[in-house]
């Protein structure tokens, strides 16, 4: 037998009697290799858990939660994932699991439902591509994997990470098996992608919900080979009118599936019991489904500065075009950074461009749109300014999220709000709502 510090389990039940208020209680599982951390709020069956593991439970000591918080992403795949899998991932900096993928690999690896609830920037992309590599079969020739975005800008960089985990390793002693991934998006080439699906199907799909229901709706791509569902972004897709229904009718046909795994995904999940309770009921997930909530307290990295600014020049209602913005920046900024713009109304070609320019690294403005708040991972930018506020704090939480993400996690990064003086108390409910504190920044006239 393994070391104890490799053979536990780490459990979290929350137990309401014999106790005046619910209390969560930490145990060791023994003796698989397996880690896991289930929220309190999770929806599981505690018999079957127990029975898969045929094992007593043992009191949590420090000496044994800090062993188990010291295992590499290795160690937590190794049993489960293609050597040149894990070789890829060691390649590309993937070496120490960050808190969603600790607590959520071994619920995936277990074969359960999963609900990844945790803040922007924390990991989930790879761990549910860690999971799709530890279930597909390369050798066959049929799409195994769905993971479906609300964007195209979100589904090419999934598509990108997926790419670069199924790459022929450094090291040419490691045996290389063929993955193939496609990027069904909107603005593709659709009749490409028809080809591609009837004469050598791929093992994973990425998709936007509309290029993906033309395809269904003609019957060339089949839900009956499939493995694994992740929905990225699940409560924007959920809140969208144009991709709601579509959603569900996707739910509901992959939940007569044999063998299915289902996966959402997401920073904010608002009235995430009940969203739980739904997929339950609407069997959108198996009854086991595992809602994994890391760090509820904090939904946003603590490595954020909030910061406001009161301008009396804007006008209520009235926000400048991205275009104005513009203009005003390439006359008044001095500067040696680039001025990109990023925004809903550009064709495809021009938002992919803004965006690799942005990505090839060095200084750039980017004004964009809330197009770019939503998953996509802009690493080196440190600071962003709400010229309007947000809307929602929902929104709040995914445009500040767009910074302080690797390798900037560990500083301190600016969110900035250029606000009305009476739109402080609409600032205020979202420090209230998200748990952050913003100080005002006062700007000195020079004279």
């Amino acid at each position: 037998m393994a070391s104890s510090a490799s053979a536990t389990v780490l459990l979290s039940l929350t137990i309401t009697a014999p106790y005046p208020k619910p209390t969560t209680c930490r145990f060791l599982l023994q003796p698989r290799n397996r880690y896991l951390n289930l929220s309190s709020s999770a929806n599981f069956s505690t018999k079957a858990l127990f029975s898969s593991y045929n094992s007593n439970l043992v009191p949590l000591t420090k000496e044994l939660e800090t062993n188990c918080n010291s295992l590499t992403l290795r160690e937590i795949c190794q049993d489960h994932l293609p050597d040149h899998v894990l070789g890829r991932m060691e390649e590309l900096g993937y070496v120490m699991p960050t808190d969603v993928q600790r607590e959520a690999l071994p619920v995936l690896f277990s074969g359960n439902d999963c609900i990844l609830h945790a803040q922007t920037g924390s990991g989930k992309t790879l761990t549910y591509l860690l999971l799709i590599y530890s279930v597909i079969n390369p050798k066959r020739s049929a799409v195994q994997a769905l993971i479906v975005v609300p964007t195209r800008e979100l589904g090419m960089q999934v598509t990108k990470v997926a790419r670069m985990l199924a790459a022929k390793p450094m090291d040419p002693e490691v045996e290389q098996k063929s993955y193939t991934v496609m990027a069904l998006l909107d603005g593709g080439m659709l009749r490409r992608h028809k080809s591609w699906l009837k004469a050598e199907p791929p093992n994973i799909v990425v998709a936007t919900i509309g290029s993906l229901s033309q395809m269904l709706e003609k019957q060339i791509f089949k839900l009956d080979s499939m493995r694994i569902l992740v929905v990225d972004e699940v409560d924007f897709i959920f809140n969208s009118s144009k991709q709601v229904s579509s959603i569900r009718k996707l739910l509901t046909s992959y939940s007569s599936c044999n063998n299915r795994q289902t996966v959402f995904a997401s920073a904010s999940i608002p009235q995430h019991r009940r969203f739980l309770h739904d997929c339950i009921q609407q069997k959108w997930t198996k009854g086991d489904v595992v809602h994994v909530h890391v760090n509820p307290v904090k939904p946003m990295p603590s490595c954020l500065l909030h910061r406001f600014v009161s301008e009396k020049s804007k006008k209520a209602g009235k926000a400048p075009s991205t275009t104005l913005i513009i203009d005003f920046l390439k006359a008044s900024y001095g500067g040696s950074l680039e001025i990109i713009l990023l925004e809903d109304n550009m064709n495809f070609n021009s938002r992919a461009a803004s965006l690799s320019e942005v990505r090839q690294g060095g200084g750039h403005l980017l004004v964009s749109t809330d197009i770019a708040a939503r998953g996509i991972d802009l690493p080196e930018t440190t600071h962003i300014y709400n010229f309007d506020l947000p809307k929602t704090a929902i929104d709040y939480l995914h445009r500040a999220g767009r910074t302080g993400r690797k390798p900037f996690s560990d500083k301190k990064c600016t969110v900035t709000n250029i606000i009305l003086s009476e739109e402080r108390f609409v600032l205020q409910r979202y420090e209230n709502e998200l748990m952050f504190n913003c100080e005002e920044l006062i700007l000195e006239t020079l004279c």
